[in-house]
């Protein structure tokens, strides 16, 4: 490809839109991740004694619970991002292909 094809793909409104559309996605969700990543650190850093209380008298620990729910955010976290892209960066791509293929 040559410097100019890509200077005008750079250039191509949905192009812009594109990279403007996935790089606020990526950091939205990227900043949602930390928060509940370093959320739970913190918690256990600063309130140990929170996490080992026992659920309902039982075995399983509050902090068993906090760890599965910070693991099932961040599939849920994946599942939103290849949805978004799946149902509009790919198609936006898909279009900025065949309006500068012609």
């Amino acid at each position: 490809m040559s410097p100019q094809q890509l200077e005008s793909i750079q250039r191509h409104p949905h192009y812009q839109a594109l990279v403007r559309e996935k790089t606020r996605l990526n950091w939205s969700l990227t900043l949602a991740m930390l928060v509940i990543y370093y959320g739970f650190v913190l918690l256990v850093a600063f309130s140990p004694e929170t996490l080992g209380r026992p659920l309902n008298g039982g075995v399983t620990s509050v902090g068993m619970l906090a760890g599965v729910i910070v693991i099932l955010l961040s599939v849920g976290l994946t599942g939103i991002y290849v949805h978004r892209s799946n149902r509009r960066l790919d198609p936006l791509n898909e279009q900025i292909k065949q309006e500068c293929a012609q």
